[in-house]
């Protein structure tokens, strides 16, 4: 007999406080076929990506395992002043499309910036949403929000003293750049993560110096000026 490879969990909306039930992608079919460098995935069965968001049923409130774990009361009033009698309540506690994960990560992102989540919640959403066009060819819309996640990514390395110790959000955010064609901002971040020497992420280093050199490559393609970092290297 073929497994499912959904399961529902029943969980507690962080606003309304009343219980529903979501699907969840199972752990044996959560394996990549692969990823990009800015860690898109691709898989062979159901994309766990899809399922990430958590729709009320109930009150129409979406949020992720990172999100808030309660609203406060000013939060509360927040969303149902400005979304909630708005919103279309609808159930995705089943299979979700790609248009149907679109909506969800939508509806968290402006539930997560009317109750004023972290921004690194933020980032992620904008960042998740880029991908869903990347998985519908929608390169005009994937640029967009990728402007969009840089942006907010930089905020948050800005707001929370990221520092070295958070060698993958820069290379995210260099990564970024780059795929905006930004390529001197590009430079500059992965540059700071391969050249901090308090910066003990092997994994990220390695990744900076691998999209250090295809951006050469790119740079010296298009018959760029190379920025003074890359002239030494």
């Amino acid at each position: 007999m073929e497994i499912d490879p959904l399961f529902q969990i029943t969980t507690a909306c962080v606003c309304c406080e009343k219980t529903f039930q979501t699907s969840r992608v199972r752990p044996s079919f959560k394996h990549a076929v692969r990823r990009d460098a800015d860690f898109c995935a691709y898989y062979k069965n159901e994309n766990p990506d899809f399922y990430v968001v958590r729709v009320c049923p109930h009150c129409g409130f979406a949020s992720t395992e990172n999100s808030a774990a309660k609203l406060s009361d000013p939060q509360r009033k927040a969303f149902e002043e400005k979304v909630g009698a708005a919103s279309k309540k609808k159930d995705y506690g089943g299979k979700r499309s790609l248009e149907d994960a679109l909506d969800t990560y939508k509806l968290a992102l402006i539930c997560a910036q009317v109750v004023r989540d972290k921004e690194r919640i933020i980032a992620s959403l904008l960042h998740h949403i880029a991908w869903l066009y990347r998985y519908g060819k929608n390169e005009e819309q994937e640029r967009r929000f990728i402007g969009y996640a840089r942006d907010s990514y930089v905020r948050v390395y800005e707001t929370e003293n990221a520092g070295p110790s958070d060698a993958r959000l820069m290379y995210l955010i260099g990564e970024l750049c780059r795929r905006l064609d930004e390529f001197n901002e590009a430079v500059r971040w992965f540059s700071r993560v391969i050249h901090d020497q308090r910066i003990m992420d092997a994994a990220m280093i390695r990744a900076s110096r691998e999209q250090w050199a295809t951006l050469r490559e790119d740079m010296l393609a298009r018959k760029m000026e190379l920025p003074e970092e890359m002239q030494q290297s």
